[in-house]
Formats: structure tokens, sequence, C-alpha cells
């Protein structure tokens, strides 16, 4: 796949991701099963600006788009985080709180691959909530998408995310959102341009069990049907689902040796932000996503690969309309 010319020959329109519980993410190496109850020692740590909408951002960034980060970060930790974006030279406008932006740790040993330990973060006062709300439409106004992922910290109310949809549409973006839960079922309401669950967030959307790729190929419809454009489902190793206007679309990625699983979806996010503001086809749209997520599986740094693999995997990526 040669996507010079499509960088080369478009002006550069930014994408804006939006990330309410940012985190420090670490990633701990060790090169020995964990044994619970004894000191275990790390053989190599690697620390990054952490959340969704930050891995988003990387991904949009590594493939050539203009992007900036933005949601809310706290104390010491939060200004440690915006000294990673600056390093990672990821533009942000961040609301600042009072509390302390949290910290999230992955284990990735021999014997058990990625485990995750998620601390629940600050929790937002209603002004703090109020002010960012009020900065939101500036902040994004300059932007042709808006990503909006992840989970929120305690005192936001669970409607922020369809105010922001709301808002974002009410000013012509276009709108991905990643959630799950009641920020997903209020996302949904507000119609956002794209939703992206995977099957256990679909099930707890539809208080169902699904059983069979026919019926997440129904209840995506059902999605669809509510108002949203275009609906992926993430399937893990094999691949995703698009459900769009133009049809059902099936992706299958080729076999690989994934190191690191954590922020796939998130890769995948901010390829599909990349395809709508370069305007490609549902297939290609969902062919480059997968590329671009399983360039993240091959490697070791969340969020982070190499573009040049991900041309690579671009023409092993089939897809199939159903």
């Amino acid at each position: 796949m040669d996507t010079t010319n499509d960088i080369a020959d478009k002006e550069k329109v930014m994408i804006t991701t939006v990330t309410m519980n940012a985190a420090l993410d670490k990633a701990y190496f060790m090169n020995h099963v964990i044994e619970n109850g004894t000191v275990m020692r790390v053989q190599e740590c690697r620390t990054t600006a952490g959340g969704k909408g930050l891995n988003v951002a990387r991904a949009a960034s590594i493939c050539g788009a203009d992007v900036q980060a933005t949601g809310l970060v706290g104390g010491f930790n939060g200004q440690y985080l915006e000294s990673l974006l600056d390093k990672d030279e990821i533009p942000h406008q961040f609301g600042h709180v009072k509390g302390e932006t949290r910290s999230c740790i992955n284990i990735l040993d021999e014997g058990y691959g990625s485990t995750e330990y998620l601390e629940p973060g600050f929790e937002v006062a209603p002004e703090e909530e109020q002010d960012f709300m009020k900065k939101f439409p500036e902040i994004i106004r300059d932007s042709a998408v808006v990503t909006i992922s992840g989970s929120i910290p305690r005192g936001l109310k669970k409607d922020i995310y369809g105010r922001m949809i709301t808002i974002a549409k009410a000013m012509g973006k276009t709108v991905l959102l990643d959630s799950s839960g009641d920020t997903l079922k209020n996302g949904i309401t507000a119609g956002p341009n794209l939703v992206k669950p995977n099957q256990d967030e679909i099930e707890q959307l539809f208080d169902t069990k699904i059983t069979s790729l026919k019926e997440v190929i129904a209840c995506a419809k059902k999605i669809h049907e509510m108002g949203v454009d275009n609906v992926v489902i993430s399937l893990g190793k094999d691949g995703a689902l698009l459900v769009c206007e133009e049809g059902v679309f099936k992706g299958k990625p080729p076999k690989v040796e994934a190191v690191n699983a954590v922020g796939c979806g998130d890769s995948m996010l901010g390829a599909f932000a990349v395809a709508f503001e370069r305007g490609y086809t549902a297939g290609r749209a969902l062919k480059y996503a997968i590329s671009v997520a399983t360039a993240n599986a091959v490697s070791p740094n969340t969020g982070k690969f190499e573009y040049e693999q991900c041309e690579d995997l671009f023409d092993r990526v089939s897809i199939e309309k159903l």
C-alpha cells in the first residue's frame, strides 16, 4: 500500500482525540512467570502517556495525521503525562483538575501474557466538568474528526459523551466513539458517525448472550438502525466487522506472532479516524484499520508501531462483503 500521495495531496486536517480518564501506562516486562505472594523483579519497565484516546492519538500520528489530544489530567502525574506527550510530539489541550492522574500497570510475563491493574482515577468536581465543557467547542474548532474513547472518572455525568457528540456534530465534525456501559448507551443516542464495541460490550448493551457471528451482525445492525452510520465490531485475532450503509464487511488479518494486544483496538480507531479524514471507501477503511491494529499487535510498545509494517500487512488483510 502506497499512502504517500494520500498524505501529500491533501491539506492536513486535524484529528482531536478525547481521553477523560487518562493514565500513566506502565508496562512491566518479566522474564519469568509471576508467583503471587513473593518479591518479583521486573526485567524492564516502560512508561507512556496512556488512556485509550492517547493511544488513538499516537496511532493516527504514526499514520501521518495532524493530531491533538484533550481530556482531563491532574497533579504531578498529569504533568508527567503531558511531558511524555511532548516527547511523542503530540500537541495537547487538557483540562486540569485538582486530583492526581491515575497509573495503570500492564504485566507482560512468559507464563500468562498480559495482566492489567487499572487504578480508578480521580474524582471530578462539578465545576471542573463545567469548565472543560465550556472550553470543548474551542478545543475542537479546527478539527475535522473527533474521537472519544474509554471510561470516565468519578464525578462526571454519564451523559457527558452524548453531550460532546451533540456539540461536535452541530459544529460539522465527524465523531467516533469507543466506550462501554452507560457512556456507550448514552453516546449512541447522540448519533456518532462510528462506534466500535466488542462482543462483551454489545452483550451488555442489549442484555443478551451472543453465540454466533450471525447474532453479532444482527446486534450491529440494530445499532446502525439507531442512527450510527458505521458500526465496527472487533473480533480480536479474527479481525473485525463493519456494518454501514454500503453493507456488511468482514475483515481478517494475516496470521502473526502477537507480542502485545494492548492498544490494538485504539490503533484501529485511530486508523478509522485517518480513513474518514482521507475519504476512504468502507472496505478500504476496514482493511486499513485492521492492518494498523495488527501492526500494533506485533509491537511491544502500546500504541506504537512501525508504519512500514502496516504497509506490508495491508496487502495481506482479506475483506469479504457478507
